[in-house]
């Protein structure tokens, strides 16, 4: 939490899509911590120690996602952890995220009525 609000890490290789999350997320009464690269995220997860990950499957280098995801889990994380994938409905559709650690994958682009009726459900005490 920040500031009484949830804390969201948003780890995304491309500004303008880091940019609409942010006005997003904000507009809706989350606090955002942002990174460009699965090693920056890995190093905000530990500094601001948010409620919840979205992290994009493919950034700088095609597997920085799932590496920054097995780090984070290698490091005893335990908030959920959401993929973003302009491939998510197809590793929906043929994974088990939940074997991966995973609290769900998202489709790009990204459907924010959903991710947010998503964020509600996943952040619910």
């Amino acid at each position: 939490m920040k500031d009484g609000k949830p804390l969201i890490l948003y780890v995304e290789d491309d500004p303008d899509f880091r940019d609409a999350m942010r006005t997003v997320l904000e507009s809706h009464g989350y606090a955002l911590v942002e990174a460009a690269t699965g090693e920056e995220g890995v190093r905000q997860f530990a500094e601001h120690q948010p409620d919840l990950v979205i992290v994009d499957l493919m950034m700088e280098e095609i597997d920085s996602g799932t590496s920054m995801v097995r780090d984070l889990k290698l490091a005893g994380c335990e908030v959920p952890i959401l993929v973003a994938s302009s491939v998510g409905d197809a590793l929906q559709a043929n994974t088990d995220y939940t074997e991966l650690g995973l609290a769900g994958i998202l489709q790009k682009p990204l459907d924010f009525d959903n991710l947010l009726a998503l964020l509600k459900s996943k952040l619910a005490k």
